[in-house]
């Protein structure tokens, strides 16, 4: 899977949860930025987990501050299960 269907699939996920415009999902982009608030981010975390078949560590999800730390974490996920 390649980082940019990660990103659609995120900015996907982030609409439908967090009513975040996909055009505003960037790679830059804080959750704070797209006002993702805790109770959304427990959300997200699930619906990712669905979406991409992987499981997210706990202990991890505090460094998930942008979007691009979620999609490199989805990323060593994928592989690592590869």
């Amino acid at each position: 899977m390649t980082r940019e269907s990660i990103v659609s699939s995120l900015a996907d996920i982030l609409n439908e949860v967090a009513d975040v415009e996909p055009s505003d999902v960037a790679y830059e982009k804080t959750l704070a930025e797209l006002d993702v608030d805790s109770l959304a981010m427990i959300e997200i975390i699930v619906s990712i987990e669905k979406v991409f078949s992987i499981s997210l560590p706990d202990d991890e999800l505090k460094s998930l501050r942008t979007v691009g730390d979620i999609v490199d974490k989805v990323e060593s996920q994928l592989g690592a299960a590869a």
